[in-house]
């Protein structure tokens, strides 16, 4: 399939794929190949999509937004994040702008609607390089009885019908503005963060615990504070949990 039209002057290279067994990885080897900074590629359908600590994800074909983007950033690794809290963001933003759903930020990378998940993202780094995978659910047909509850899609909280296309465009230009400014997406990533202030739960390899997530810090880890101590996540999961 012919690769689509560049939307943005940092991603020119916009491949779309039919299908693909996971963009991530094939973004990731292109990386080892030597791409540069700004590959985009897209895929209508992910044979083996990936999302965080070793899940799956998977979609209709067609129905979700499934995109890797490569970034070679000049960033100490410590700092790498501030990439992924930009895309985080921007795709909240495109969101908004194209189909009219509001989504909130979850620590680390999903985007909410509610307590249902709607787009999740997925970093990985080769080298020098990061890719940033997303994927939005856009246009599905009905929500798959297993997660009912627990993920929804652009379409069924009654946004406007949005292309692919449209999404990705609004998306693309949006994250070249934020990371020409990483500081103001860190600033913008915390203000959309509806994990500040909501009852958690953290479930490490070594232990679970329940508290109250109050913040993050300048390297991105999430502060909980369980019984008047206060928690410093840099990993695990972490679920929103419901008001009694």
């Amino acid at each position: 399939m012919p690769d689509r039209e560049a939307t943005s002057e940092r991603f020119a290279d916009v491949r779309w794929l039919p299908e693909t067994g996971s963009t991530n990885q094939y973004v990731l080897d292109a990386a080892r190949s030597g791409a540069p900074d700004g590959l985009v590629v897209v895929a209508d359908h992910q044979r083996a999509g990936r999302g965080r600590l070793g899940r799956t994800w998977s979609a209709p074909p067609g129905a979700s937004l499934l995109v890797s983007v490569l970034l070679r950033p000049d960033l100490a690794p410590e700092d790498r994040h501030l990439v992924v809290m930009a895309a985080a963001v921007a795709m909240a933003e495109a969101v908004a702008a194209t189909t009219g759903v509001i989504a909130a930020l979850k620590w680390p990378n999903d985007l909410l609607v509610g307590h249902r998940k709607l787009a999740g993202i997925l970093a990985e780094a080769a080298g020098d390089a990061v890719v940033v995978g997303i994927g939005v659910n856009l246009d599905w047909p009905e929500i798959p009885a297993e997660l009912e509850g627990i993920a929804t899609a652009c379409n069924l909280e009654g946004g406007r019908p949005t292309l692919r296309e449209e999404l990705l465009a609004e998306f693309l230009a949006g994250y070249e503005v934020r990371l020409a400014d990483l500081d103001e997406a860190r600033t913008a990533y915390r203000a959309a963060l509806g994990t500040i202030g909501a009852r958690v739960r953290v479930e490490r390899p070594d232990a679970a615990f329940v508290g109250i997530a109050t913040d993050i810090d300048d390297k991105g880890r999430l502060l909980v504070d369980v019984d008047g101590v206060v928690e410093t996540i840099a990993a695990g999961d972490v679920v929103h949990l419901r008001d009694a």
